[in-house]
């Protein structure tokens, strides 16, 4: 129950980030100068969390929506259901902890220092 939650919410922030993007990106043929300013702004610390938390969703849709076409197309996959929710969630964690560096690693270096 709450995968599936979880995998509507997520595919909700996606598209929602989507939109914002290209918005943002369309922002160039209107004023440059106010794309640079938004640009800026994307490079603080508080967007990089932002960013990671962009990476969580789109690698638990992804992961998910692996699991739910298996036990829609695989004949055993109703009854592996639990389990594979494990491994994708499993997987999920492997992959946030290496996602930590290359997306929060600037940011820690302009709080931090270098």
């Amino acid at each position: 129950m709450w995968s599936w939650v979880a995998h509507r919410v997520t595919g909700v922030l996606i598209f929602f980030f989507l939109f914002v993007h290209v918005l943002d990106t369309a922002l160039v043929r209107v004023s440059p100068e106010a794309y640079d300013d938004v640009v800026a702004t994307y490079k603080t610390p508080i967007v990089a969390v932002l960013e990671y938390g962009l990476v969580a969703a789109i690698l638990f849709h992804a992961l998910n929506g692996l699991r739910v076409i298996a036990v829609d197309f695989w004949s055993k996959g109703p009854r592996y259901q639990k389990h594979m929710l494990w491994t994708v969630v499993g997987l999920w964690v492997v992959l946030m902890i290496g996602a930590i560096y290359p997306v929060l690693g600037h940011a820690a270096r302009e709080l931090f220092g270098s």
